[in-house]
């Protein structure tokens, strides 16, 4: 069965909306609640330096979509981060504080492509 998906855009085009969301959860037998995860990893992907690993230890310390990144204050969230991976271990490398201030930045920036 072939669902049109083949790139990361072409998952946040489908995903947009809610109802765009729930139609995908019918069409694949795949939860909503776990389509609603891989859009919002793929939504914070399109920031420069985040790809799967970052999304998911950005996720665990509490910042799941573009919008709650570009609220955080960098220091802290490199404090959750560095916290959350010692319980963790998500991810081979931490970024630093300077490359999660700079997610900020961008995300600040970067257009809205989900709605909730």
């Amino acid at each position: 069965m072939g669902i049109g998906i083949k790139s990361i855009e072409d998952l946040l085009k489908v995903c947009e909306t809610k109802k765009g969301r729930s139609d995908l959860a019918l069409k694949t037998d795949v939860s909503e609640k776990l389509i609603l995860k891989w859009a919002n990893h793929a939504d914070l992907m399109r920031i420069k330096g985040i790809g799967g690993e970052y999304a998911e230890l950005l996720e665990a310390a509490g910042v799941d979509t573009v919008p709650e990144l570009a609220k955080r204050n960098g220091e802290n969230l490199f404090k959750k981060m560095v916290e959350t991976d010692e319980d963790k271990g998500l991810v081979r490398k931490l970024p630093s504080e300077s490359q999660i201030e700079e997610w900020i930045k961008q995300a600040e920036k970067l257009p809205r492509v989900l709605s909730y």
